[in-house]
């Protein structure tokens, strides 16, 4: 994306079992710097926002419910329960006296999204041999809301295909990917920067 003249905004984090609260911290700090890229710049830069796994949710909880944004990208939404996740915790947490569970949970995150998620543009993308992925959950969420208008994408690959993609190549080269994984990276690439591109060009 950056190699297409794309600022690209990339937000580090521990995953913890509080969502709701790292999803307001990402979205404080994306909020922070896109003030800061609009002021060196000089003009309003509407982002396009793109998350794999938890980064999903956590964009679809956060505070603004996706305004100010052109659009979502939604890579390999995960929605599952703790113990689902975690499988050892289902052992050891009885033992430990420790939280068993993500807040929000799977069910009270899908209704939060129906209710409080805002943006119509989103972009869900399934890898077919993704085993953690539940983006048909997320659809049809998406989909009850007034006036969405949400597309699913589905692509080859699997759970960690789009996972470091460019920290692959810059360390290895061109080699760092078969020929057919580097194709559904392009084509992803494609997407998300169209996705992006095209809504700008409506506004």
């Amino acid at each position: 994306l950056a190699a297409r003249q794309l600022a690209v905004h990339a937000w580090s984090y521990v995953p913890g079992f509080d969502h709701q609260l790292q999803a307001r911290e990402a979205w404080q700090a994306l909020r922070a710097c896109r003030s800061a890229l609009n002021q060196r710049l000089g003009k309003d830069l509407v982002p396009v926002r793109v998350g794999h796994s938890l980064g999903c949710k956590l964009h679809l909880l956060a505070p603004d419910g996706g305004r100010n944004s052109l659009a979502m990208a939604a890579l390999s939404f995960n929605n599952f329960t703790a113990e689902r996740s975690i499988p050892l915790l289902g052992t050891l947490a009885p033992s430990l006296g420790v939280v068993t569970e993500f807040s929000p949970g799977p069910e009270e995150t899908l209704r939060l999204i129906e209710r409080y998620y805002l943006q119509p543009n989103n972009l869900v993308i399934r890898f077919g041999t993704d085993q953690l992925d539940q983006s048909q959950d997320l659809m049809q969420a998406l989909n009850r809301r007034s006036g969405d208008q949400s597309q699913f994408v589905a692509m080859k690959g699997d759970h960690l295909t789009p996972a470091s993609a460019g920290l692959r190549q810059g360390l290895l080269g061109d080699w760092a990917d078969d020929p057919s994984r580097a194709r559904v990276i392009g084509n992803l690439i494609e997407s998300i920067s169209n996705l992006g591109l095209g809504l700008e060009r409506q506004r």
